[in-house]
């Protein structure tokens, strides 16, 4: 079980690893395989995550996520989505933002730098929501009961996350205004660049979390209807899950993108250099879409009862981490940190939680 599902990632780890020793020698194979681990410390939280949303999911859209996903993983957002915001922030075309990423590395990292800002701001936006929409619902199970029982009861306030996030937005963009105004006019069009880019992130959680809710409603009730024996459903509840599949997979690659800010973003402490950069976060990224699926397969969720509760945390902490490194720089140890300890929390929580209901 274990061989069938890493063996992708055994692959690409061999082929990144051989490539970037043909790329730039022995000093590129340390490179990639540092960026390879920091890309799986910082996104185990991620796996968790995943795991939780593709386990809804038939073994065809599984495959799916580890075939067609990866590469949206790998190719657009370890290697194109830099290109992309270099060209967006500084305004140039895209084959000048690679020939710049190739040909001035300093500058480049320099100008991904710049655009931080609205890249932290997007990512911890929608990485909140999820975080409030879990800990504002009421579950049967609860990990910390004294925190999570009044925050359940305040949920049933309508569209409070979205209160609670945008208030959260507000504040980290004035914030960052009050930087601007003691550094110049410059920052503070970054100020404005937050709030928008956060209003983005918002706006992209609610429509694509929402499409993929409704869908995935229509398709129960459409299997309702058909256990009741409503044959004339039954094309239609076809239709229905390819459509309920498609937006909770495309939520899930959205999810993903949120995660790999931080990584990205924490690549440039290692190297400037994008192929490098893209190896390392390629292989990283590969073994995490097969922890997720290897979690999903095994029943891991199940069996670990309080594991999600410790990976939205992190994700909240991730969030955190995000919207206050727009002025402050975070160490990318403490933010892997952050995230392993409160997962194995609630992994010790779960175990605990085990033998206490089997004795």
């Amino acid at each position: 079980m274990l061989w069938k599902t890493f063996r992708w990632a055994f692959a690409v780890t061999a082929v990144g690893l051989v490539g970037g020793v043909l790329y730039d020698g022995w000093t590129a194979f340390g490179i990639v395989a540092i960026l390879a681990v920091l890309e799986i410390s910082l996104s185990f939280d991620n796996a968790v995550i995943n795991a939780g949303i593709l386990k809804k999911l038939n073994t065809f859209w599984q495959r799916i996520f580890l075939t067609i996903g990866i590469l949206i993983a790998v190719f657009g957002m370890r290697l194109l989505f830099p290109v992309v915001i270099v060209s967006v922030s500084a305004r140039l075309a895209p084959q000048e933002a690679v020939h710049l990423a190739l040909t001035d590395k300093e500058r480049y990292q320099e100008l991904v730098t710049d655009a931080h800002p609205s890249i932290a701001a997007f990512g911890g936006m929608f990485l909140l929501m999820i975080f409030l929409d879990f800990i504002l619902e009421d579950r049967g199970t609860k990990w910390l009961g004294r925190v999570e029982r009044p925050l359940a009861r305040l949920g049933r306030i309508d569209m409070l996350s979205v209160c609670v996030a945008l208030v959260v937005l507000l504040v980290t963009s004035m914030t960052f205004a009050t930087q601007a105004h003691q550094h110049g006019g410059h920052h503070a069009d970054k100020a404005q660049t937050v709030l928008v880019s956060g209003v983005a992130g918002l706006v992209t959680y609610l429509v694509v979390h929402g499409l993929s809710g409704f869908f995935e409603a229509r398709l129960a009730g459409e299997q309702s209807d058909e256990e009741g024996g409503e044959a004339a459903g039954n094309r239609s509840g076809v239709a229905l899950a390819g459509r309920a599949a498609f937006f909770t997979f495309l939520y899930l690659e959205v999810l993903d993108a949120s995660f790999s800010f931080d990584g990205v973003i924490g690549a440039f402490a290692v190297t400037n250099d994008i192929v490098l950069m893209a190896l390392g976060l390629g292989i990283g990224a590969m073994y995490v879409r097969s922890l997720t699926v290897y979690l999903v397969r095994q029943g891991t969720l199940d069996d670990y009862v309080y594991l999600e509760h410790g990976a939205h945390y992190a994700i909240g902490a991730l969030a955190a981490v995000l919207l206050v490194s727009i002025r402050y720089e975070v160490n990318d140890i403490v933010t892997g940190l952050i995230g392993v300890t409160l997962i194995g929390a609630a992994f010790w929580s779960s175990v605990r939680f085990n033998r206490a209901t089997a004795g």
